[in-house]
């Protein structure tokens, strides 16, 4: 039987790892300042990359596998209805968009008039 882990389990996983990885860093250079430990760590390093290698494929694996594939597909899908439910949004209000566009052009047309108007009248009044 397969075990379920929520999003929470995978974050509190990964958090514990991100530790790891910290408190093994802070050992390893505390250690690699003696020269005796060097290659005892050297050691301690190619398990760790044989580790994260074997992660690396038992997460391949998971990815390839049925059940990743299926959920792939579905994340496709549901990335692809996203997109399109963007399209048609951006579809249905574009007229709206374009008329207020055009609002606000007549708007910043008629402020720049009456600024015009002003200083016109100002310009008037100190020549006359």
């Amino acid at each position: 039987m397969t075990q379920q882990f929520t999003g929470d389990t995978w974050r509190a996983i990964s958090q514990q790892f991100q530790m790891l990885g910290e408190n093994l860093a802070t050992a390893f250079r505390t250690a690699w300042e003696d020269e005796r430990n060097r290659q005892q760590l050297r050691e301690v390093q190619a398990g760790l990359e044989n580790i994260a290698k074997q992660l690396g494929q038992v997460i391949d694996e998971a990815v390839t596998s049925p059940e990743g594939q299926r959920v792939r597909q579905e994340v496709e899908r549901a990335a692809h209805s996203a997109h399109a439910a963007g399209k048609q949004a951006w579809q249905d209000a574009r007229p709206q968009v374009a008329a207020a566009l055009r609002q606000v052009i007549a708007e910043l047309e008629k402020m720049a008039s009456r600024m015009e108007e002003q200083r016109s009248g100002g310009d008037e009044e100190q020549g006359g």
